[in-house]
């Protein structure tokens, strides 16, 4: 089966007129793609609320504050603390929706974490990378809740990996 074409979105907070539009628009990804999905993880250490965040602050704040301190997995090149959340659970969800864009760093992987689907980095850049056919299902569901696909995710241009003597 040959390799999808994948879309890259941006999807920082200042993209969007409030920040829970972001919000609501990564809770509709993480329900869209939840069969895809091996494990959704972010970095618990220095959380902080965004300024971009509005509705939800006081909410997420208590959130923060009652996080218990992470003890960091240990991998060959070092000591990464990390929280998993099960995206199953809709207040799991919900919690690592907000606590995302508070993070230094949100990932969203694939089944045998094979390919990054959502990524927040230091709060400042947050990206989707979607496989045609994922993209399709999420913009179908954006659409069916009467939501406002942003226009420049509407003109983003599908890309195919190059192969791999190409990439040198």
């Amino acid at each position: 089966m040959p390799e999808e074409a994948v879309t890259t979105l941006r999807a920082e907070l200042g993209s969007f007129e409030r920040a829970e539009e972001a919000f609501a628009l990564l809770e509709t990804f993480l329900e869209v793609a939840q069969p895809r999905i091996g494990s959704a993880v972010l970095d618990p250490s220095r959380l902080q609320l965004p300024d971009e965040m509005t509705d939800d602050r006081s909410v997420v704040r208590e959130l923060i504050d009652a996080m218990p301190a992470a003890e960091p997995k240990r991998a060959w090149y070092s000591a990464v603390p990390e929280r998993e959340y099960d995206l199953r659970d809709e207040q799991a969800r919900w919690d690592y929706t907000r606590l995302a864009y508070c993070s230094r760093l949100a990932t969203v992987w694939s089944k045998g974490r094979r390919t990054t689907y959502f990524e927040v980095a230091d709060q400042t850049t947050a990206t989707y990378w979607l496989p045609d056919s994922l993209k399709a299902l999420y913009f179908d569901s954006i659409s069916a809740k009467g939501w406002e696909i942003p226009p420049d995710w509407l003109a983003a241009v599908p890309k195919y990996k190059k192969p791999w003597w190409k990439r040198f």
